[in-house]
C-alpha cells in the first residue's frame, strides 16, 4: 500500500480466513480479511461478497422452474448451497414466494412440510416450492424420498442447483460492497489495523477480528420465517 508497509488481503470465508489468522500469528504479518462467500455466514458483517449474486441467480432458476411446476402439477423441492446456515434458503423462498424453506436454523418434520404443501396447493391449485438449504443428510432428496412415502397422493420432484449459484456476473449491490470493503482495506493497512475482517453493517464500514468473524455464529433473523409463514396463508 505504501512503502515499509507489508500487508496480505486476503478475500474469502470461514476457511480462508482461519488461514489467514493462522498465517499471521506464524510469521507476524499484517493480514486483512474480506468477506468473500455466498454463503452469508461470516459474523460482523451483514452481507458477504457474492450472497447477492448467488441469491439472484438462484431466484432465477427457482422462476424457470416454476413454469415446469405449475404445468405439471408437481412439488419440487430446490436444493441450494448455505452449509450451515440459511440465509439463501430463506431469502430465496421469500423472494420467489416458494411455499416452505427448510434451513439448518428451523427443525422441520415430515407432516409440518405436508401441511406446508398442502397450504401451497390450495393457494396455488397446481403446484408447490420448497427450498432446502444443502445438507449431507437431509438435503432436498430424503426430504422428497419421505413425502413420496408419508404423501403417495403428491407428484414430487428434486433439483438440486449445484455450483450453477456460484458462477456468473455480479450484481451491482456486490459490486458496490466489494469495491466499500476493498478500500475499507487499504484504510485499515494505513491505519495500522491488524488482522480483522472488513465489513459493512448498517451501511457503515467495520472492523471485525478474525477470532469474531470466524468463531461466532451468524444469527439469521427469525422474523423472516414468520413473513415466509404469512405468505404461503
Amino acid at each position: 500500500v505504501r512503502e515499509g508497509i507489508d500487508a496480505l488481503v486476503v478475500i474469502g470465508g470461514n476457511g480462508s480466513l482461519t488461514g489467514a489468522r493462522d498465517f499471521a500469528a506464524e510469521f507476524d504479518v499484517c493480514c486483512i480479511g474480506l468477506p468473500g462467500t455466498i454463503d452469508n455466514d461470516l459474523y460482523g458483517t451483514d452481507s458477504t461478497i457474492g450472497y447477492d449474486t448467488t441469491l439472484n441467480t438462484i431466484l432465477e432458476c427457482v422462476d424457470r422452474i416454476r413454469d415446469t411446476a405449475q404445468s405439471h402439477e408437481r412439488i419440487f423441492f430446490i436444493e441450494v448451497m448455505g452449509r450451515d446456515a440459511g440465509f439463501l434458503a430463506q431469502n430465496s423462498a421469500i423472494a420467489s414466494g416458494a411455499e416452505a424453506a427448510i434451513i439448518p436454523e428451523e427443525a422441520t418434520d415430515v407432516d409440518q412440510l405436508g401441511r406446508f404443501m398442502e397450504r401451497g396447493i390450495r393457494k396455488s391449485k397446481k403446484s408447490c416450492i420448497v427450498i432446502v438449504s444443502e445438507s449431507p443428510k437431509c438435503g432436498a432428496m430424503y426430504y422428497a424420498d419421505r413425502v413420496k412415502k408419508e404423501f403417495p397422493d403428491f407428484d414430487v420432484r428434486v433439483s438440486i442447483l449445484g455450483h450453477l449459484q456460484r458462477g456468473g456476473r455480479p450484481t451491482a449491490r456486490d459490486r458496490i460492497l466489494a469495491s466499500r470493503t476493498g478500500v475499507g482495506a487499504i484504510e485499515a493497512i494505513i491505519q495500522g489495523q491488524r488482522n480483522v475482517m472488513v465489513g459493512v453493517r448498517n451501511n457503515e464500514v467495520v472492523y471485525v477480528p478474525f477470532s469474531d468473524a470466524i468463531r461466532t455464529d451468524k444469527p439469521l433473523d427469525m422474523k423472516l420465517i414468520k413473513v415466509l409463514d404469512e405468505l404461503s396463508i
